[in-house]
């Protein structure tokens, strides 16, 4: 008896902290993806057949005037939109049907749009991601600030990247890499993803500036959650003194330029990263799935909702970015037949699209089945 109370308990453990947090996070990220393919869908003329957030069963839904389904499935990860003339979810066209279709029927068609409407269709969904991620950012800086603080070098650890590179106590970070430094809490963005490379600094010393090259050193950490994580480090240390530590909120334009400059780092990073992937510098160790972000959902809820809201525009990002990825099946590859389109002045043959569509479908598999392995490895 006992021993069932404490599965039930701990089930119940795992649905507040964990299931909840990924639904919170997951759930306005893919309806706001799948809201950029409808609304721009609409004003081009498409005919919307269904949009639903999740897979497989339909839990709740209701029919809109227009004829659109609108409903929340049972499996909680992704959604899709259904286009008049699809033949399931990932849009592949229904080419059976597209041969009976009356003139009518092809103007509310997807596949019957121009090519420059199929792609700005296609392209809204990731561009809606980014939008978000942008909104949320603004929102934050503007409501709950900033963390700031003076580049000013407190310490270099010895034996450590900034120490071989000649940095000292006392130095002031202009700019690395090109990019130029602000706040100290700049620095890990730009040097986290780029360990093993070469890295141009500019420091301030007693008013003179200096150039120096540093190359960063990867280090494995633990954080307080027990998520281990891999990044770049120089070495260097600020301190609430030297570094004048405080929170700044902004003005709209400040916190929206400041909200871009955050989204392009969150495309930057795994950009990076997948590039060292595919060179052989870096293992795919670090790529997770969908239980990952459950895990890290439930880890930053316990931080506030202040931390939730703005991982949930992290995760945005990191959809939108996904979905462009150039796999038959996501927006990437559909964007890539329409390009190939564009140049042929003819779309690919329906064999060759039905390929296509095969081929992603098994990667997109594969990556699921890896990352899934990651997850419950960690």
């Amino acid at each position: 008896m006992s021993e069932f109370v404490s599965q039930i308990f701990g089930n119940a453990y795992w649905l507040i902290s964990y299931i909840l947090p990924f639904l919170l996070v997951l759930t306005p990220v893919v309806f706001f993806h799948e809201l950029g393919h409808f609304a721009v869908a609409r004003w081009n003329g498409v005919n919307v057949e269904a949009f639903a957030v999740g897979f497989g069963k339909e839990l709740v839904g209701r029919t809109d005037k227009h004829g659109t389904r609108w409903k929340i499935c049972a499996i909680p990860l992704g959604g899709y939109v259904k286009f008049a003339g699809d033949a399931n979810a990932a849009s592949v066209p229904d080419f059976d049907q597209l041969e009976t279709m009356s003139e009518e029927e092809k103007a509310g068609s997807f596949i019957h749009k121009s090519v420059g409407q199929r792609s700005a269709i296609v392209a809204a969904g990731p561009a809606a991601n980014f939008i978000l991620a942008i909104v949320i950012f603004t929102a934050g800086f503007m409501i709950w600030g900033k963390p700031v603080s003076d580049p000013v070098i407190a310490s270099v650890q010895a034996d450590s990247a900034a120490e071989s590179a000649g940095l000292k106590a006392g130095d002031v970070v202009v700019s690395i890499g090109g990019t130029k430094i602000t706040s100290f809490n700049d620095i890990p963005l730009i040097v986290a993803p780029n360990a093993g490379e070469e890295m141009t600094i500019v420091i301030d010393r007693a008013g003179s500036k200096r150039s120096f090259q540093i190359t960063p050193r990867e280090k494995e950490f633990e954080d307080r959650f027990g998520n281990v994580q891999k990044i770049g480090i120089i070495g260097i240390t600020n301190t609430s003194e030297v570094g004048n530590f405080r929170i700044e909120k902004m003005e709209f334009v400040g916190a929206f330029k400041e909200a871009v400059r955050q989204t392009w780092y969150q495309i930057k990073i795994p950009l990076l990263y997948l590039k060292d992937i595919f060179i052989g510098k870096k293992s795919a160790e670090m790529l997770g799935g969908p239980i990952k972000i459950a895990k890290y959902s439930g880890d930053i809820a316990s931080q506030g909702i202040a931390s939730l809201i703005q991982f949930v525009a992290f995760i945005s990002v990191a959809i939108g970015l996904m979905n462009l990825f150039p796999i038959p099946m996501l927006d990437g590859g559909h964007l890539v037949f329409y390009a190939i389109e564009a140049i042929r002045g003819r779309p690919l043959s329906e064999k060759a699209q039905e390929m296509g569509f095969t081929l992603g479908m098994l990667i997109i598999f594969s990556l699921m089945v890896f990352t899934t392995y990651n997850d419950v490895f960690r």
